[in-house]
């Protein structure tokens, strides 16, 4: 999941390992605790395996903004002197890119199927780029998971029969939350099958 996450950022731009951390946060969600731990690893198999590709940035070279002229010797040497430690600061500073192969990597790792429809992460991370699906594909990822959401709700409700006697009030109403969210689940899935089929139709 971390790869097809960071394949599908860069896909869409060249990151920085910082900006590429951040975004990979808010891709997997607030609880992924995505670490520079994993995610350097993550992009040194996908390196090694030619499907990302990584340069050195130089941001105080060439293409920097000119050093402005203040007519204060102090002043422009200041800058200067602040400028060269900017520069010595991003030596080593990585960019990193997709290649062909990471292109192709990443629509067999979009169209693989999870092991579980029931995986949460998994398939909001995939509805997230769904937009580079193929039409039959990411109506079958969309049907999928409502038919793993209407299990779910099933036992869910199965749960709230048996457990009215056997569980506190304060479980109880974690149960019935957890129905209630799964309820709304599956009538956004249903919205969401119905426009495509609609959009299908039209093509």
């Amino acid at each position: 999941m971390l790869e097809l996450a960071i394949l599908g950022l860069l896909k869409e731009q060249e990151l920085h390992g910082y900006e590429l951390k951040k975004r990979l946060g808010e891709a997997l969600g607030p609880l992924s605790s995505v670490s520079f731990g994993s995610l350097y690893p993550a992009l040194n198999r996908l390196e090694a395996a030619g499907a990302v590709k990584a340069v050195e940035a130089n941001e105080g070279g060439a293409g920097a903004a000119p050093i402005p002229m203040t007519g204060s010797l102090g002043g422009e040497l200041a800058a200067y002197r602040a400028r060269r430690a900017a520069v010595r600061g991003s030596r080593g500073k990585k960019v990193y890119g997709i290649t062909e192969r990471g292109e192709a990597l990443f629509e067999e790792l979009l169209a693989a199927e999870s092991q579980s429809a029931e995986d949460d992460r998994a398939f909001n991370l995939k509805l997230a780029f769904a937009r580079y699906m193929p039409d039959e594909a990411r109506l079958g990822l969309l049907e999928r998971r409502r038919a793993a959401l209407v299990e779910r709700l099933a036992r869910l409700r199965a749960a709230v029969r048996s457990g009215r006697e056997r569980v506190d009030d304060y479980s109880q109403s974690l149960i019935e939350h957890s129905t209630q969210t799964t309820e709304r689940d599956i009538s956004w899935l249903d919205e969401l099958i119905s426009d495509e089929r609609t959009k299908q139709e039209g093509k």
